[in-house]
C-alpha cells in the first residue's frame, strides 16, 4: 500500500479507471461511465489540494489498482455542495460543527470486486484514519448501498443520531475512535 498527498495526481488516470469500474457497478449501475469518469477526474484535481488531503492506494502485483481511499480535514464553514446539505439537515448545524468540522473526512473508499473480502477495505480505512485529528474521522454513504453500510457497521463505525424527524438517503458514520457522542442509531 502506498500513501499519497497531492502527488496522487500522478496516477489520476489509473485511479479514475478504478473509480469508474467500482462506482458504475451495482448498486451504482445507473451511473453513466463517461460522466462518472469526467466528474471524478475533475473532483480529484480539486480535492488533491484540500487542506489535509491524503490518499492510500493498494496495487496488485501487475501494477493495477486494487483499492483506494481518499480524504481530507473537514473545514469550516461546512460545505453545501454534493450531499453535504443532506448531512446538515440530518444532524443540524451545531452537531455538524461539533462532530465533523476539524475531523478527517473519508471521501472515497473503493475496492475492486476481485479484492473484496480480503480485509483490504479495513486496511485502507485504517491507513488514513490512524492519523485523524484527535482520532476523529467521518464519512457518508448512500443508504441504498446496503453492503457498504453493513461493512461500516461491521468495522465499528457508528451512526450519530439524526435530528428528530430528519430523514435522508445518506448515512453518516463516525469512526470507532471518534469518541462517544451520545446514542447511536441502529437501523438494522
Amino acid at each position: 500500500m502506498r500513501t499519497f498527498g497531492p502527488d496522487i495526481l500522478t496516477i489520476a488516470d489509473e485511479l479514475t479507471d478504478a473509480y469508474v469500474e467500482i462506482f458504475t457497478a451495482p448498486p451504482w449501475s445507473d451511473r453513466d461511465p463517461d460522466e462518472t469518469r469526467a466528474r471524478f477526474h475533475e473532483r480529484l484535481a480539486t480535492d488533491a489540494h484540500r487542506a489535509g488531503f491524503r490518499a492510500a492506494v493498494s496495487f496488485a502485483d501487475d501494477g493495477g489498482i486494487q483499492g483506494f481511499v481518499t480524504g481530507w480535514t473537514t473545514e469550516a464553514p461546512f460545505r453545501t455542495d454534493r450531499a453535504y446539505g443532506k448531512v446538515s439537515e440530518l444532524l443540524g448545524a451545531e452537531r455538524v460543527d461539533a462532530l465533523l468540522v476539524g475531523a478527517f473526512e473519508i471521501d472515497e473508499l473503493g475496492v475492486r470486486a476481485d479484492a473484496r473480502g480480503t480485509g483490504l477495505g479495513r486496511r485502507l480505512l485504517s491507513t488514513l484514519t490512524s492519523a485523524a485529528p484527535g482520532g476523529r474521522a467521518w464519512l457518508l454513504t448512500w443508504d441504498q448501498a446496503h453492503e457498504t453500510v453493513a461493512f461500516y457497521r461491521r468495522t465499528g463505525w457508528r451512526e450519530p443520531e439524526p435530528l428528530p424527524g430528519a430523514e435522508s438517503d445518506v448515512v453518516v458514520f463516525l469512526s470507532p475512535s471518534a469518541g462517544s457522542t451520545g446514542p447511536t442509531v441502529l437501523n438494522c
